[in-house]
């Protein structure tokens, strides 16, 4: 998979996408993460990149010309299956969404920054928006890294033990069962006994009963979705 993020603020997105499970990806050659500056399709001697809006009002808005510039100059080299813009207008970021993007070649990911982007560029190049949810971020940079990292977890070979991406949280429309290890018994209070017992067909039954508690007690929404 290839992924090209296209940010006002490229150095915000280096640590997190540069360790733990995106390093990995990368190095094991299951991942192509190209971070690309704004900048240096700014226009003019200080490379502008942003403008004060038309109608008036507070804050900047990124110019339409670089970022058509940035994205003609990527999908001149290969066809990307899908153009997201992370705005707080978006679809709320979920596990099935993850999945769906873990199964493309080629994402780009513009990032929002001061009041979001002309609106040109989202009538002619974004095919997705996604939301982490109803706040408002200084920039689009963090919502990038957690669209990258929920996708790059599910590719295949990433994780060693690939099961683990596959019984995580939301991937059933249910919580994580409660998870404990060692020691047996910490502070008074022990694992339950049924873990220990050896009988996978009883564990599994356990963990979903707890799933299913945990969710209707502090997710309910996930088991009715349609409400």
């Amino acid at each position: 998979m290839r992924i090209d993020i296209i940010s006002a603020v490229p150095e915000l997105l280096l640590g997190p996408l540069n360790h733990s499970i995106p390093k990995k990806a990368q190095e094991k050659g299951l991942l192509e993460l190209h971070i690309h500056n704004l900048h240096e399709y700014g226009i003019g001697k200080y490379r502008q990149i942003d403008d004060y809006p038309f109608g008036g009002g507070a804050g900047m808005v990124l110019k339409p010309e670089p970022l058509a510039a940035a994205i003609l100059s990527l999908t001149k080299e290969r066809e990307y299956q899908q153009i997201i813009y992370t705005s707080p207008d978006g679809e709320h970021l979920k596990q099935p969404r993850a999945n769906q993007l873990s199964l493309l070649e080629n994402i780009i990911i513009i990032c929002g920054h001061y009041k979001g982007i002309d609106q040109r560029i989202r009538d002619e190049y974004v095919t997705l928006e996604i939301s982490l949810g109803d706040f408002v971020l200084s920039g689009g940079e963090i919502a990038a890294c957690a669209i990258t990292d929920a996708v790059v977890r599910l590719l295949p070979g990433v994780i060693g033990n690939e099961e683990s991406a596959l019984s995580d949280s939301f991937q059933d429309q249910l919580l994580a069962p409660p998870l404990y290890t060692r020691p047996e018994s910490f502070q008074g209070k022990s694992v339950p006994e049924i873990l220990l017992s050896g009988n996978h067909a009883k564990i599994e039954s356990w963990r979903l009963e707890k799933s299913i508690e945990r969710t209707q007690k502090l997710r309910p929404d996930l088991l009715n979705p349609n409400e």
